[in-house]
């Protein structure tokens, strides 16, 4: 991984995110844990131990783009640069994948698994998206197990927090009403 440079926190309609950053990607982006001490010390397993400051101007940009995200906006944050060096390669497809889904839709780890041309490595999906550093830039909330059932998230709050995350950007499925209409 190219050096960390720098992390903050920074509050969100769902609580205060981490982010952090190299001289031009994100190293790692958190979603809150229950305290900001715990979504700091989560978020720095992912990059090392760094010093809290002012974010670049890039950063800034990105933490405004996640912040209006988690409060309903419809923008896939598709273009924000990541480093991913040290991340496995089909961890890397799986979250090209993810970053491919719009806010309000969803796939199935079985979809995702299918569009990777892998058919039978749901589980495998599953499990890169477990080991997601970069929640919600890399927006595994819209994956779900099969017949909508929420699936597994690594975020503090598990299942209800990626129900929140759907239900903020008014998640529908096949042209069905939203989940929460």
């Amino acid at each position: 991984m190219a050096a960390v440079r720098g992390c903050c926190l920074f509050d969100t309609a769902i609580g205060a995110c981490g982010i952090a950053w190299t001289d031009d990607a994100l190293a790692a982006v958190q979603l809150p844990e229950t305290t900001r001490t715990g979504t700091r010390d989560r978020m720095l397993r992912h990059c090392g131990a760094v010093p809290e400051t002012e974010p670049p101007p890039f950063v800034q940009a990105a933490i405004a783009r996640i912040r209006a995200l988690l409060e309903g906006a419809r923008d896939d944050l598709a273009d924000v640069p990541l480093e991913l060096e040290g991340v496995p390669e089909f961890h890397r497809k799986v979250y090209a994948v993810a970053r491919s889904i719009p806010p309000g839709e969803v796939l199935t780890y079985g979809e995702v698994a299918k569009r990777l041309g892998e058919p039978g490595a749901s589980r495998a999906v599953g499990q890169a998206l477990g080991h997601n550093p970069f929640a919600p830039v890399v927006p595994c909330h819209r994956v779900l197990a099969a017949g909508g059932r929420p699936g597994g998230f690594s975020a503090e709050g598990g299942a209800h927090t990626k129900l929140r995350m759907l239900e903020i950007e008014k998640a529908r499925f096949g042209g069905e009403p939203g989940l929460f209409d």
